[in-house]
């Protein structure tokens, strides 16, 4: 692998126009992937779903170049129905398209950060390969006092030209004083045995809003590795769902830094699972000043020899008095093959606080679906019946009633 490695990044370098600085910044984060590889269950942030091995089962041999200088065609099948919005769309890691139609153009600023000037130094072996293969940095600042009309959906997609290759892309917003932004990623992959590593750096500043819904529906056979990253001022507000059901593997990661009072961070998530899937989230809420708020709540429902695993701590400063931190996650497991693994953690150093958290899994219970089939319905019915009501709970939680409804119709689930 380091040869591939060292090879693509030459190609990489000799086909991209940066500076000399950020071909050495990049050359160092290679060194530094080199040096650690892909995080395997040695690392306890892995002990669950080991990466390392996923890859070498399900693709092998991984090719780090791409040519991001040919156009791919835009396919309008895979847009999203029934909803207004504005797009930005990734084909095989490379940005396609920007529109903000519906928006004013003065309230919007992107730039493309070709010389990355924002780095994470996180330990974090699949952040420096991001950093040091990533093609462009874009950033999207939404101006003070302005809020999107329309969501903006991410297109993540991939096609046939493609195979066992790694993509590497990043993005950056900025949500300026009393702004606030629906962000939708979608996920929709033509393409079979290629591993994404996307990289979010979100700084929301004093009395803005982010609602982030990460949808993962379609089944294939591509693994993905999302770590988004969320700093928070006075009185901000993040939402954040994750719906990850159709990737073969899926780990997303949420990092969260509360650095202003009355900041608020919320994260639901639904594993639906069926056969051979793996996914993970993993949370880590920092609450660093006083009278912050968190909120979590994940569910899962596992078919047949499927994994999922949840980690989330919520870490409260010495300073952090008056924190109310909220955990909790539930599992039914569909056939003797699934597993769940959990990991809630909380490391606190205030006294003046409440915290709670807590887990529990189990199968679906016979009485309940005895029940329902006394009431007429058989058992298929009986049991889809109690999947739906387990998950609705989650999905209700969803702040945005159109995409609420959006995600509902997505899942199937009814009131």
């Amino acid at each position: 692998m380091t040869d591939q490695l060292q090879i693509d990044f030459d190609k990489i370098i000799k086909t991209s126009n940066i500076s000399k600085e950020d071909i050495d910044l990049k050359r160092n984060y290679l060194a530094k992937f080199l040096d650690k590889g892909f995080p395997n269950r040695k690392q306890e942030n892995w002990k669950f779903l080991d990466i390392s091995q996923i890859i070498k089962k399900n693709i092998g041999d991984l090719s780090f170049f791409n040519d991001y200088s040919l156009p791919n065609k835009i396919d309008p099948s895979i847009f999203v129905n029934g909803l207004e919005h504005n797009k930005i769309i990734f084909i095989n890691g490379r940005i396609e398209k920007i529109d903000f139609t519906y928006e004013d153009q003065k309230k919007i600023e992107i730039s493309d950060e070709i010389e990355e000037k924002t780095t994470f130094d996180y330990e974090n072996s699949l952040i420096d390969l991001n950093n040091a293969f990533a093609n462009k940095v874009f950033k999207i600042v939404v101006k003070k006092d302005y809020s999107l009309k329309k969501p903006l959906i991410i297109y993540h997609t991939t096609n046939k030209k493609i195979k066992s290759k790694n993509i590497s892309l990043r993005l950056d917003f900025e949500l300026e004083q009393n702004s606030s932004l629906k962000l939708i990623d979608f996920f929709a992959d033509g393409s079979d045995k290629n591993f994404t590593n996307i990289l979010y750096n979100f700084d929301l500043k004093k009395d803005s809003i982010l609602k982030n819904y990460k949808i993962d529906k379609s089944k294939n056979d591509n693994l993905k590795y999302s770590f988004n990253n969320i700093e928070q001022d006075t009185n901000s507000v993040s939402e954040t769902f994750i719906l990850s059901a159709g990737s073969n593997f899926f780990k997303n990661e949420i990092n969260c830094n509360l650095k202003g009072e009355y900041s608020s961070a919320f994260v639901n998530g639904v594993f639906s699972l069926k056969e051979n899937q793996q996914h993970e989230i993993r949370t880590i809420i920092n609450h660093l000043v006083e009278n912050t708020k968190s909120y979590q709540l994940i569910k899962s429902v596992l078919g047949k020899k499927s994994k999922a695993a949840y980690q989330g701590k919520i870490f409260v400063n010495s300073k952090a008095q008056k924190t109310d931190g909220y955990q909790l996650s539930k599992a039914i497991l569909l056939d003797e093959t699934s597993e769940f693994n959990a990991k809630p953690e909380l490391e606190i150093y205030a006294d003046d606080v409440k915290c709670s958290h807590g887990s529990a899994s189990g199968s679906l219970s016979e009485n309940s679906i005895f029940y329902l089939m006394s009431r007429g319905l058989n058992y298929q019915q009986s049991k889809e019946l109690l999947i739906n009501g387990f998950l609705l709970d989650v999905v209700e939680k969803i702040t945005d009633s159109e995409i609420k409804n959006l995600i509902k119709n997505m899942i199937g689930l009814k009131e």
